[in-house]
């Protein structure tokens, strides 16, 4: 059974950092894009960061370049999406995504659509 499962959010002041995770279990992670994406209330999903399967390139929304990091470790078949200086807006629901045939491109790389499995979501709420 396929099935990705995210977790590490929380409630973080301004300025601080979370690690969220998202491990899979039924198929290979590696074979797959992995996408993270955030959905604050009121507001349409959209996507933050994405490794590529196989060379591991990373890609990242405007809005968290140089804030986020996303890794993989194929041994744990997990990814993780490291969060630093966040902010309020960051705030909302982190959602993990795997796409088998994902085009990386910059219109498509986060494209919903595109991705097969997806997550439960874990929120992340950043407020002082």
């Amino acid at each position: 059974q396929v099935q990705l499962v995210e977790s590490g959010g929380g409630l973080v002041q301004p300025g601080g950092s979370l690690r969220l995770s998202c491990a899979a279990s039924g198929f290979t992670l590696d074979d797959y894009t992995i996408g993270w994406f955030r959905q604050a209330p009121g507001k349409e999903r959209e996507g933050v960061s994405c490794v590529s399967h196989r060379y591991g390139f990373t890609y990242y929304a405007d809005s968290v370049k140089g804030r986020f990091t996303i890794s993989r470790d194929n041994a744990k078949n997990t990814v993780y999406l490291q969060t630093n200086s966040l902010k309020p807006e960051d705030t909302g629901v982190y959602y993990c995504a795997a796409g088998y045939k994902v085009s990386l491109g910059s219109s498509s790389r986060f494209y919903a659509p595109n991705y097969d499995y997806w997550g439960q979501g874990t929120q992340v709420t950043v407020s002082s």
